[in-house]
């Protein structure tokens, strides 16, 4: 059963590959925004998984999140979503992410609890009426 309180934190170190400069979200060798968005994501979605039927699944409906502080290639970064609200098929989390040195980043994130297998029906219409 889906209850505030689950939360589930994903740590990983900082690569090029993982950079701005990399990714193309900007010039510097420091954790790309779109990098950390996109653990804090995957920290939401492992947290509820667990308790999902196997026909369930969620996908990322919003995002407002603000990176604090800059973290360079080399160092580790932990990202944590705590489920907050449960309505209905929407959750939100807050979620958060840190370095040695102290706050990376901050926000909410809404996810929508979705039936896997009519997602997918509806994606790939979209294919059909091209």
């Amino acid at each position: 059963m889906l209850q505030p309180g689950i939360a589930q934190e994903i740590t990983f170190s900082v690569t090029q590959p993982l950079s701005a400069q990399a990714v193309g979200s900007g010039t510097l060798p420091v954790l790309a925004t779109p990098v950390m968005i996109a653990r804090m994501e995957q920290a939401a979605w492992q947290a509820v998984a667990p308790h999902l039927s196997p026909e369930e699944s969620t996908v990322g409906i919003h995002m407002d999140v603000e990176h604090l502080s800059p973290t360079p290639v080399g160092m580790d970064v932990t990202c944590r979503a705590e489920l907050t609200q449960v309505d209905g098929r929407r959750l939100v989390f807050q979620v958060t992410a840190w370095d040695a040195k102290g706050p990376v980043g901050k926000g909410t994130h809404a996810r929508a609890v979705i039936q896997s297998g009519r997602f997918l029906d509806k994606a790939q219409k979209k294919m059909q009426d091209l």
